[in-house]
């Protein structure tokens, strides 16, 4: 998978806009529940859309994924933003949890990616402080309108393969067998919805 995203990458951002409205409102929703001054990770960043909302109200932002030509271009844009909070690096959603925990944890728009998405759910959470937060505004494929489905269409003729279309239901059900608080489960509307979701580690 991470060879998809590496071809892509450089009309990944131009994609994006063809769900600007849902997007938009997943980094204002995203910003809401990042405390100022906090140590944020953000896994599986793309392109780092959500890694540079968070920085602008942490206090340091690791912004990581598996794909070198993403991490590049989210790199360029923190560099062209004046982020010096913000670092990047190489990391598996299912890596051992470091050291020293975060306050907050995001995971955007992979877990309908995944074969175990609860076990990512765990490992995201093992990397969490105790009270803190975990983000995962998640793309809602089953609640997808006809047209965003042509567009899906032609991704996976790049590609790409998804192995969950959640609508809010199934994704709910998902985030709440996972052992924490669900502090937060709404739908965010556009041509291709999303259900964001935040979790508490208790």
């Amino acid at each position: 998978m991470r060879g998809f995203w590496d071809r892509v990458s450089g009309l990944y951002d131009f994609a994006e806009l063809l769900n600007r409205r849902a997007n938009l409102s997943m980094e204002r929703e995203t910003a809401l529940w990042v405390p100022p001054g906090s140590r944020v990770l953000d896994c599986a960043a793309g392109t780092g859309a959500l890694s540079l909302t968070a920085a602008k109200r942490a206090g340091y932002v690791l912004c990581t994924d598996l794909s070198p030509d993403m991490l590049a271009r989210a790199k360029g844009k923190a560099e062209r933003a004046g982020f010096m909070n913000m670092e990047f690096a190489r990391r598996d959603i299912f890596a051992p949890p470091p050291e020293e925990p975060f306050d907050v944890v995001i995971a955007g728009n992979v877990l309908h990616l995944l074969d175990e998405p609860k076990r990512a759910v765990g490992c995201l959470l093992a990397c969490v402080s105790s009270g803190g937060r975990l983000i995962l505004p998640t793309y809602l494929q089953g609640e997808a309108g006809p047209g965003f489905r042509a567009a899906i269409g032609a991704y996976r003729a790049l590609g790409f393969r998804f192995r969950e279309q959640y609508t809010l239901e199934s994704y709910g059900a998902l985030i709440e067998s996972c052992g924490a608080e669900v502090l937060c489960l709404k739908r965010l509307e556009g041509r291709l919805p999303v259900g964001f979701g935040v979790l508490k580690k208790l």
